[in-house]
């Protein structure tokens, strides 16, 4: 078993002995409790991506022997992904794409074909999923109880509401804000009862759980590299091969087209028509090996390490008077690593630049690109959440976020907790 002291899986990224400036310009190690947003890198990658470059040339488009081993390793890595959640070949195919955010995107614009087709969303959604759907499609919400978990039951009510409209439901596997667990094989059952298509922002998860499609039949998967701990922009979605077969491409140019005619085209069955342009090889590979590296640290190590840490930071948490939680931070059996807080009368912004500033903890504050959630979360109202956009003396609401990674301590979050006491001490000064 890992050592949650001082982790022992730090030697497999670079970066974390780096030293930053603090206070006084003294320089100390930095503590990265900002995983939810981006990871820092496996050093297995570097070294992958390396190697690639002694042999990288043009994928699909050249007979040169660099050519044809770069076009392999690139379809190597769609076909590691499938194997990686276990989603059938013959049913599924990947799509490379920069981000989730794009992924979701490209699904919005392809997928919705005319504008009274019904989607279901949540109010727990990063804008991400949110934001690409509005406008296009009549879009349907479930709503967040007290404790902020969804109201699943409002989704069964509105898949019978509309019965047999409802084309999608699309919805985080993880809150990126409390770092909730949705039951997806409840979902599942759920949205194929009603014979709708049910679409996964897998952004959140992708990195602290292993999601199988053969335990869960999931339609679409979307995802980043980024959180994987992976660099070089990449993402992918995974999708029904038949459905994009049908669909036409949002993209459209170079390795896309079987034969361009002068008034016509004939274009390639999916994925090569729904990649347009010269691919983004060393993102593939980057993504690929991180996955690879999870899978050798095993993902039931990752999970055991997570609660470990979230457990312990939330009875610190719970031990400073001056701290504000949200969320359930008592039933916990369903979160990932991550807590959200503020300090009574210290604004959000200031706690994180106070953690930064006094023994460089990295987190995020504000309000995660999930306005509408945390908005729930604090229990104020769109008037009370805008005012800032028309009164210069109010400050935007929000948060503080610190979340964890696989390579993160007991040590940096006592170190962590014990900065949050100073904090508080010094304020009642």
């Amino acid at each position: 078993m890992n050592d949650l002291t001082n982790n022992s899986f730090r030697h497999l990224f670079i970066g974390l002995d780096k030293k930053v400036p603090i206070l006084n310009n003294n320089k100390i190690e930095s503590i990265n409790f900002d995983n939810a947003a981006t990871t820092p890198v496996f050093r297995s990658v570097l070294d992958s991506i390396t190697k690639a470059c002694e042999l990288y040339g043009a994928i699909g488009r050249g007979l040169g022997q660099k050519s044809e081993y770069s076009t392999k390793i690139y379809l190597d890595s769609r076909n590691y992904i499938l194997d990686f959640f276990k989603a059938s070949k013959e049913k599924y195919t990947v799509i490379f794409v920069n981000n989730t955010t794009e992924g979701i995107n490209r699904l919005s614009n392809m997928l919705i074909e005319d504008k009274d087709n019904i989607v279901i969303t949540t109010r727990m959604e990063h804008h991400s999923n949110d934001l690409p759907w509005r406008g296009k499609c009549n879009l349907k919400y479930i709503e967040v109880d007290e404790l902020g978990r969804l109201k699943l039951d409002e989704l069964e009510y509105l898949l019978e509401k509309y019965h047999g409209l409802v084309k999608y439901v699309t919805i985080t596997a993880a809150s990126n804000v409390t770092g909730y667990l949705n039951d997806l094989s409840y979902i599942s059952k759920i949205v194929h009862k009603y014979n709708a298509k049910l679409i996964i922002d897998g952004a959140q998860i992708v990195a602290h759980k292993k999601i199988d499609f053969t335990k869960t039949l999931i339609d679409y998967l979307v995802f980043s590299a980024h959180k994987m701990y992976a660099p070089f922009g990449s993402g992918a979605i995974i999708g029904l091969k038949e459905e994009f077969e049908r669909l036409d491409s949002d993209l459209k140019g170079g390795g896309t087209v079987e034969t361009v005619l002068d008034d016509s085209e004939v274009f390639l069955p999916p994925p090569e028509k729904d990649e347009a342009g010269s691919p983004n090889f060393f993102g593939a590979i980057a993504l690929v090996e991180s996955m690879k590296a999870l899978n050798t640290i095993g993902y039931e190590t990752i999970e055991k390490n997570e609660k470990i840490l979230l457990d312990h930071t939330i009875k610190g948490l719970n031990s400073i008077t001056d701290i504000i939680n949200y969320g359930d931070n008592i039933n916990i059996d369903d979160r990932l690593g991550i807590v959200v807080f503020n300090i009574k009368d210290i604004y959000h912004a200031e706690t994180a630049k106070l953690l930064a500033s006094l023994r460089a903890i990295a987190v995020r504050q504000g309000a995660f690109c999930a306005h509408p959630y945390v908005k729930r979360l604090l229990k104020i109202n769109d008037e009370e959440a805008s005012r800032h956009l028309v009164d210069s003396t109010c400050k935007m609401p929000g948060m503080v976020r610190a979340s964890f990674g696989v390579y993160n301590s007991i040590r940096e979050v006592d170190i962590f907790l014990n900065t949050l006491e100073l904090i508080c001490k010094l304020k009642n000064k």
